[in-house]
């Protein structure tokens, strides 16, 4: 059984280096640069990685492809937004193909105890759910870009579709999105998509049973992720306005001043889309930027970082202490003692990768950039948020190798500490004596 449970592992990661592969091929051909020489294969690599870890960061500018070379970017951030579904979709929704007892216990992990009942019905769920969001989306986008004169408004408005609800980041704008800073609708459709991705997929299916009153609440996991997320965008978007209503949004007006305020704490948890250039934030609003970004977005879903249950988990293991038998109760439920253990283990390991990588970025890239902002260049590209202080584009061959490595980790590692269930420990027949270690 654990070595069927490791092939398994191993099969998402061929799923995503084949997908890069691929990607890495098609973009360094001649017809995806719509420059007169063709995109380096190191640089290709990067890109590639990028849209298909849903970072955004980018050392070239995606205005830069040809259109052939921004489909194949779509279809890579598609495939990466939806990585792990599309490898549940691969392993349990092809015709004739049992559901074995571990890839259903994969797919548990992602979606909780609901799935088990039906995977097959999940997974397409989740396809189509993903193609109406992404839909509506797109329809809304393409009336708005239409109206203010967008050339090729139609693959924009799906590309920023696609990029939002994947929280990729990417965008056909050479600028981002700072030339909408003060565009209500684009900034609202935007928020809303990247939200709906980030919030995981068995959220918004719950919400979708209780609008439609096949039950009568939330899940505990539901309203614990929707009170989070909210918390942070509410709180996150407060402090960045307090912080920066003087300086970053000091040109805008109190509507425009407080909307750039709102989307910034929105992007910042994976999104990687700007409105206002994060090279004109304080260094306080860096630091909060930077927990954002490591916190990101939630279980199950297209967001990357240590994930907003984790957070919250070492945060009240922290602050509230534990019972007895280790447990955390909160809100009517008890945090069990596996999950507060997982929580601090993600959360150490992915602390101990990222201190790793800025040590060999330090290494490579020290005397050229501020330690900050490589920093944030690190957190950006493990959280896979895409968001950036100017480092990127002006990195060096073995300063690309780290952040290429960085993104991936920070896609596919964080998802293979947090699946760990009883079958993958061996059966004991005698127990260790327990023992103490004095803390503090």
């Amino acid at each position: 059984m654990r070595s069927r449970i490791n092939s398994d592992k191993f099969n998402i990661l061929v799923y995503f280096v084949s997908v890069i592969a691929v990607g890495t091929m098609l973009l360094s051909s001649p017809p995806a640069w719509a420059g007169e020489d063709r995109l380096g294969l190191l640089d290709s690599l990067f890109t590639a990685t990028s849209a298909v870890c849903v970072t955004g960061l980018a050392v070239v500018d995606t205005a830069g492809f040809s259109l052939f070379g921004q489909i194949v970017l779509l279809l890579l951030i598609q495939c990466g937004g939806l990585g792990i579904v599309a490898f549940a979709t691969l392993y349990v929704a092809i015709p004739r193909r049992k559901v074995s007892l571990v890839n259903r216990g994969i797919i548990k992990e992602m979606y909780m105890d609901e799935v088990e009942s039906n995977p097959r019905y999940i997974v397409l769920n989740i396809a189509a759910v993903t193609l109406a969001i992404e839909t509506i989306g797109f329809c809304i986008l393409l009336a708005r870009f239409r109206s203010i004169g967008i050339d090729g408004a139609a693959f924009s408005a799906a590309f920023h579709a696609v990029s939002a609800f994947c929280n990729a980041g990417f965008s056909t704008f050479s600028d981002s999105l700072i030339g909408f800073a003060g565009d209500w609708v684009v900034n609202l459709v935007v928020m809303a998509l990247i939200v709906s991705g980030g919030i995981g997929f068995v959220v918004m299916q719950d919400i979708g049973r209780v609008f439609m009153r096949s039950k009568r609440r939330l899940s505990y996991h539901s309203r614990i992720v929707l009170s989070i997320t909210a918390t942070l965008i509410v709180f996150g978007a407060a402090l960045y306005y307090a912080l920066e209503y003087n300086s970053a949004f000091s040109g805008m007006g109190l509507g425009d001043g407080l909307l750039a305020a709102l989307f910034e704490s929105v992007t910042t948890r994976t999104a990687g889309f700007e409105t206002v250039p994060q090279g004109s934030f304080g260094y306080a609003s860096v630091i909060l930027t930077i927990f954002l970004m490591l916190t990101g977005g939630s279980p199950g879903s297209t967001a990357g970082g240590v994930k907003t249950t984790t957070m919250f988990m070492a945060f009240a293991a922290a602050f509230r202490g534990t019972e007895e038998d280790g447990s955390i109760s909160y809100r009517g439920g008890a945090l069990s003692t596996t999950s507060v253990t997982r929580a601090f283990s993600i959360l150490a390991k992915a602390l101990l990768i990222i201190g790793a990588c800025l040590f060999l970025l330090l290494a490579f890239e020290g005397s050229r950039f501020a330690f900050v902002d490589l920093l944030f260049e690190i957190v950006s590209a493990f959280g896979t948020v895409g968001l950036s202080r100017g480092v990127t584009p002006g990195l060096g061959a073995w300063g690309k190798l780290v952040i290429i490595a960085a993104m991936f980790i920070g896609r596919i590692g964080v998802f293979a500490m947090a699946v760990s269930r009883p079958s993958d420990r061996v059966e004991r027949f005698a127990a260790y004596p327990r023992e103490n270690l004095l803390l503090g």
